[in-house]
């Protein structure tokens, strides 16, 4: 009866109006229609920022079909930042023979993962072994026979 006569409606009427808006839940409304699983997946991915993670473990577990089987048996993608995307090699002779094939390998990974924007591949070679052992090991250079 306020409502009618003032033409303001009250804090428990809105509250009602309110609550009555929210409750439009009809099987077949507006935003109800049924998605793919496909496209849901996709607007969680877009929604959390996923994709170029999603994209870097593709390349890295399809790493055989950019270099090729005997390539890939001797070298894995291990890191990709700021546009370089690094490879450990097991041997220095096989970091130098993927350098030369270097681009090569560097237009089939922009033709297959054109979203990493890739621009350069750095071919590394085996780890050296550590010769610090013990807590009693004397600080220096240490042996000087290069592992590279």
């Amino acid at each position: 009866m306020r409502a009618a006569i003032t033409g303001r409606v009250g804090r428990d009427a809105r509250k009602r109006i309110e609550k009555a808006k929210n409750k439009s839940t009809k099987p077949f409304g507006a935003g109800r229609d049924p998605k793919t699983a496909a496209s849901g997946l996709d607007d969680v991915l877009n929604s959390f920022g996923w994709q170029t993670q999603i994209a870097q473990a593709e390349l890295f577990a399809k790493w055989a079909d950019v270099v090729g089987d005997l390539n890939a048996a001797n070298s894995n993608p291990e890191n990709l930042s700021q546009g370089i995307l690094t490879v450990r090699c097991k041997s220095t002779a096989w970091a130098t023979q993927l350098k030369l094939m270097q681009a090569e390998i560097l237009n089939q990974v922009k033709q297959k993962f054109s979203s990493l924007e890739i621009e350069n591949i750095k071919f590394i070679g085996p780890q050296a072994p550590s010769w610090k052992k013990g807590q009693r090991s004397v600080p220096g250079r240490g042996p000087r026979d290069t592992y590279g």
